[in-house]
């Protein structure tokens, strides 16, 4: 993911709310969301070319994503493992969220730069590799994740968070209301963009909550609303080189409860 705002333990009707935006070079070949036949029990879409993927779900109750850093922290050693592989290694393990972050940060130096939420049916933790920082548990509320460390202040995902608890002040949002908050193509034009050492062009082109450009741009959004029940329903919308919607899915599934 890229972008994405979530809301945990913090609605009347949701234990987990999360919308995002998974941003990639558009030749890059993935598989949409569906179940997993070679890991049971994992929801997902899929990286074609490393085998990981950026967001999951385990009928469980187990979730996880993964954000790549967009910094000189982020770059990959040399036969670094990929990121993506940290979503299903937590799904499909048994081990709590807690204790699989604290094994993880001995390996984290491995990896290029990475921000990983984990959580289950009742506790949420975030990592990021990036500087002298460990893992920690997150209390209920609603945060903000993009190519930087939690809750940064980018213009593209404080517009979207708040946009995001609005929406959820509403008892029962629609699929729709939420996923248009990702489809938000208006770049930072007061404010100026994060400036990550990137082209001013595609700076200008990722400070937009939905991507687009010629060669890189949002490819899905996906919206996962998870009731206190564990009704468990999960949309998915993908996209072009244009920013044309090009296909959507919709599954749901009961998974575990506390």
């Amino acid at each position: 993911m890229c972008l994405l705002v979530l809301a945990w333990l913090s609605h009347p009707r949701y234990r987990l709310v999360i919308a995002g935006n998974r941003d990639e070079f558009h030749d890059r070949p993935a598989a949409p969301l569906g179940w997993w036949t070679d890991v049971p029990g994992i929801l997902a879409g899929r990286d074609l070319r490393a085998g990981g993927t950026w967001m999951g779900l385990s009928r469980s109750g187990r979730f996880a994503v993964v954000t790549n850093l967009r910094n000189a922290e982020s770059t990959a050693p040399e036969g670094s493992p990929s990121r993506g592989q940290l979503v299903p290694r937590f799904l499909g393990d048994d081990q709590a969220a807690g204790p699989f972050m604290d094994e993880l940060k001995e390996a984290a130096p491995r990896f290029a730069g990475f921000n990983l939420l984990v959580g289950g049916t009742s506790t949420l933790h975030y990592f990021s590799n990036a500087g002298d920082t460990r893992p920690r548990e997150l209390t209920p509320g609603i945060y903000g994740l993009s190519n930087h460390r939690l809750d940064e202040p980018w213009p593209k995902l404080t517009r979207t968070r708040a946009r995001f608890a609005a929406a959820l002040e509403e008892e029962n949002p629609t699929p729709a209301d939420l996923l248009d908050l990702l489809a938000d193509r208006e770049s930072a034009v007061q404010d100026a963009p994060a400036r990550t050492g990137l082209p001013e062009e595609l700076e200008r082109a990722l400070s937009a909550p939905f991507v687009r450009h010629d060669h890189y741009g949002t490819r899905c959004s996906t919206l996962v609303r998870v009731e206190h029940g564990g009704r468990t329903v999960v949309h998915e919308r993908r996209f072009d080189a244009r920013g044309v919607e090009s296909g959507s899915s919709r599954f749901e599934f009961q998974c575990g409860t506390r």
